[in-house]
This record gives structure tokens, sequence and C-alpha cells, in this order.
């Protein structure tokens, strides 16, 4: 199947994929110390060998280590990250179920203590091992900069540590150009971030939130796509960047609905990244219509095949749906994937593993007879 700027490809996937049940168990031993960290990460190790297997048997041609070695898609990472701690979680913050109750699942908040820095790659043999288990082109996912202020803002912040909250963003800036940089330096080529705060700004809800703990929801927005663009501004020219928005997933329940014509004009053809990753699985992501302010040259994966569900959608209804975005960019840069990951939480989302199989393999097929 043709792909374009590499690594561009037709058929792709958020990232996360439902834990096998050795890495699981494995997890939980680890977590209350019956298992020592390198016993797990070998553990981890083997399940990521495997998993790249199945993503090539599909025919993937991205291939993710499944985030195998997460307890959901940004704590990991974040939590290592030197000057900040995970806090309780936010009660008003609760994920919804598609009947509108309160899921169970509430995120936690992260707080800035002491000055941020970059003193170790953190993603670099996470790399090493995917890169090592597949022919095809790894693929990292990074959690967007914007996870570390959006709950709390400027209220979680040490005013000891950053009296101007102007050195917090340069600080954090810096954070992930060395990063990025690490990962490149290892070979890695295929960059995405993963923004669901930035959708955050779609609900009234949300903006009232922010409004409370003393942030502009319109300024801020603005600020964090200056932040991601200054996170970015010193990868190489042939790193190719995507950027995952969605609106929330955490065991198939979801934190925000509406279109994303409320966020377009501040991010798609400011943010400089090459390819957006869009949720459009069902009636909570709006219409087609923003997707013409994504900038000259820059692709959409469009998200149409849920992983939040086991159902499988109807190939010509996605052949449909991929037409009406055409209207709006041009089919030769859009390309298919599922909405979001299997898996942002390591409970994973209400589905079981053949299901999740099918929905790849789905979205392999149809873009093959859509992009033939």
């Amino acid at each position: 199947m043709e792909s374009l700027t590499f690594p561009f490809f037709r058929a792709d996937h958020v990232g996360s994929l439902l834990r096998p049940a050795k890495r699981a168990a494995a997890r939980a031993k680890w977590r209350v110390g019956d298992l020592s960290g390198e016993a797990l990460r070998q553990v981890e190790d083997e399940a990521i060998s495997q998993v790249a297997k199945v993503q090539e048997n599909v025919g993937l041609n991205a291939i993710t280590d499944g985030e195998f070695r997460r307890e959901n898609w940004w704590i990991d990472f974040v939590a290592q990250i030197p000057g900040v701690c995970i806090a309780e979680p936010d009660e008003g913050a609760e994920f919804k179920t598609d009947g509108g109750e309160g899921s169970g699942y509430i995120p936690k908040v992260v707080k800035t203590v002491a000055k941020i820095k970059h003193d170790k790659a953190i993603l670099s043999r996470d790399y090493d091992v995917l890169a090592a288990a597949t022919s095809e082109t790894p693929k990292i996912t990074l959690p967007s900069p914007t996870r570390i202020h959006f709950y709390g803002g400027r209220s979680m912040i040490s005013a000891a540590a950053y009296p101007d909250i102007k050195e917090f963003w340069v600080d954090v800036a810096k954070f992930y150009q060395a990063e990025i940089s690490a990962l490149e330096e290892r070979g890695c080529r295929y960059i995405q971030i993963d923004d669901p705060v930035m959708t955050y700004f779609l609900d009234d809800q949300m903006r009232d939130y922010l409004q409370a703990v003393g942030e502009d929801p319109n300024a801020l927005i603005d600020e964090y796509a200056r932040l991601l663009n200054a996170c970015v501004s010193e990868r190489r020219a042939d790193t190719h960047l995507s950027m995952h928005l969605c609106r929330g997933n955490a065991m198939s329940s979801w934190m925000v609905a509406g279109g994303y014509s409320r966020l377009a004009e501040t991010i798609f053809p400011v943010v400089d990244v090459d390819t957006f990753f869009l949720e459009y699985d069902d009636e909570r992501s709006g219409d087609f219509a923003p997707l013409e302010l994504v900038g000259e040259g820059k692709n959409v994966v469009l998200g149409l095949v849920t992983s939040k569900w086991g159902r499988l959608e109807a190939a010509d209804t996605i052949k449909r749906r991929v037409d009406e975005a055409a209207k709006f960019v041009p089919l030769n840069n859009l390309a298919l994937s599922p909405q979001c990951g299997f898996a942002s939480v390591e409970a994973g989302n209400k589905i079981g593993f053949d299901n999740q199989m099918a929905k790849l393999e789905l979205v392999v097929k149809t873009a093959e007879e859509i992009w033939q």
C-alpha cells in the first residue's frame, strides 16, 4: 500500500493495546514488591516482542510497544520527570459512560514541586527494545506536556520554584526537546504526542473548571499551542511528528463531547506537526468541516473505527465517511485508524482481544481498498 511522507501510512493506530495476562500479573506483583523491576522489564520485553509481531501480521507498518510498560497513557512517563510528583485524583474530573453517568475512573493531578530538568532519557530503552522487535517502523507515543499543567493550573506549580510562570513553560519545553533529541539519537523517526487535554477546551464544564482554578481558557489554549511548538522546535527534519487528539478514553468511558470547531483555528494550522490523529467514531466528535483549517501539507488520520466497543463497523460506511472528510482535506493527505488506543489505562476498554484484532484488520483492509 502506498505511503507518502515517511512514515505516513494509510493504515495506522494510536498506540495502546490490550495488556496480556502474563504482563498484567507481573505488574501486579511488582506493584506490591513481589517482583523486581528488572524481572518486570523482562516480562514486558517478551510481551512487546510478541505484540510487535502481532501488529506486523495484521499488516500494520507503524509498530508500537502497546504501552505495555505503562499504568496509563501518561503517568509512568510524567512521574519520572524531575521536579514533579503525582498527587491525589481530581474528584471533579471523573470520566463518563455513554449514558452520561460517572465511570469510576478519575485522573490524578500533577504537582510541580521543584525546577523541571532533563537528567536522563526516559524512553530510550523502550525504543531500543521496540526497534529490535520489528522490521517495520517503530513509533513512540509521548504524553503531551499539557498534562503536567491542566489539572489545577498555576496553583499546582510551586511559586518558590517558579515565581514567574514563563520560566515553567521554558523548562517544560527544554525537557521535551531533550527527550525527543535522545530518541532521535537512538534512531527514532516516528514520534506521536498524545493530547486529550486539548479537547477539554471544547467542553463548557471544563472551561468553567479552568476559570475556577484561576485560568483563562481562551488564553491557555493559545499558551498550550506555543508550548507544544517550543517542545518540538528542535526535532530533526526527517522525524515524522504526529499528534493525537481525543476526548478521553478509559475503560470505554470518556471525558468531554463536542466537535473540533472550537479549537480548530487555534490548533490545526498553528501546531507544528506533520499529522493529526483525530477521533471521529461517534456523534460526540462532530462533523468534518473544521478540517478545512488543517494547514496545507499536513495529514489527518481519521479515527473512524471505535476502540471502545467490539461491534465491527461496516467498511462501506467507513469509505463513505472518508469521502466526506475528503471534501475538506485532500484524499492524498488522509489515512485511517481506530479513534484511540484500546487500553489507555491498563485495565483496557470493554473489548476482547479478538475484537481488537478484528478492528485493526478492518482498518488495514479498508485502507488498502481506499488507497489501492
